[in-house]
């Protein structure tokens, strides 16, 4: 059940693919003039994911020790190759539809999720933009495949199997694929509307690998010609300096808590959906999606 390769070799095999396709986008950007990469954006990009990577290397014992314990009282072991890492892949992802989806509704994991949003630029590096502090969490998302049966080294390879694809969909230079494709797999379309900041774009598209778990849990949207994506956060911080853009919703959140307002308020100030708010002076994205549409309904109507 051996594919032969570690994690940390995977990484150190991709890193030329993944320089090459970088250095193509830079070139195609260039001679479009669509200015597809800007010099802030992407030193920023590199900073939070060297950021990441630390974190995750301090970490990394803990959780493979995690991992390794629920190994040792797994309830099943899959024999056949083919199921096997068909199925690691499968409940793999699965799993990240969770986690990712978590992260985009319930604030406190938003405001650890948000730097991967902050980015008004679009490109592969964009892919690096890492959450800096979900090391600290995301491998308890995981540990399940463990008590099913997938070794530790396994599950950590096909993260980052995963991970590299997440990395090939965060591009505008490559348009929707064929629908059987585009109906089956994440494809740089489908990614492009789950960093857009217009409102109906806000939350969808949750999947890193297979698309089909946003269809089928409704938080799949198409990409339209009518409503190009915009990059970036409804509301972008002002200060996009190295210390801020980690933390700057957080201090959201600390700002909020001062409020005048009962303990259990202030905890949904924490844990609730970002943007939501005891007296409708903010909106979650599914408020502000439920406005848009009415207001949309409202002027077909209007058009009769």
């Amino acid at each position: 059940m051996d594919l032969g390769i570690t994690q940390d070799e995977l990484s150190l095999y991709s890193a030329p693919l993944i320089g090459l396709l970088i250095f193509i986008e830079i070139v195609i950007g260039v001679r479009s003039k669509k200015g597809l990469y800007t010099t802030g954006e992407t030193l920023t990009n590199f900073y939070l994911t060297g950021l990441a990577i630390g974190l995750n290397l301090l970490f990394r014992a803990f959780y493979v020790w995690i991992y390794g314990f629920f190994y040792a009282i797994k309830v099943a072991q899959i024999g056949d190759p083919v199921l096997y890492w068909l199925g690691l892949l499968l409940i793999q992802d699965f799993l990240f539809y969770w986690l990712h989806y978590f992260d985009h509704y319930s604030r406190l994991f938003w405001a650890v999720h948000v730097t991967h949003h902050s980015s008004t630029d679009y490109n592969f590096t964009v892919g690096f933009r890492s959450s800096v502090f979900q090391p600290l969490y995301r491998f308890i998302y995981y540990i399940p495949l463990a008590w099913l049966g997938f070794r530790p080294l396994d599950i950590m390879l096909m993260y980052s199997l995963t991970q590299i694809w997440g990395i090939f969909v965060h591009t505008k230079t490559i348009g929707k694929l064929p629908a059987l494709i585009e109906f089956i797999f994440v494809t740089p379309s489908h990614h492009r509307v789950h960093h857009g900041s217009n409102v109906r774009y806000l939350d969808k598209n949750m999947g890193m690998f297979l698309i089909i778990w946003d269809r089928l849990f409704g938080t799949f949207q198409e990409e339209l010609d009518n409503d190009p994506v915009e990059y970036g956060l409804t509301t972008n911080p002002e200060d996009r300096g190295p210390i801020n853009i980690v933390f700057h919703e957080f201090s959201g959140i600390a700002k909020d808590m001062k409020k005048p307002v009962g303990f259990g308020t202030k905890l949904k100030y924490v844990f609730c959906p970002p943007g939501w708010s005891h007296d409708g002076s903010t909106l979650t994205s599914r408020q502000l999606r439920e406005t848009m549409d009415k207001n949309e309904a409202s002027k077909s109507a209007s058009n009769k």
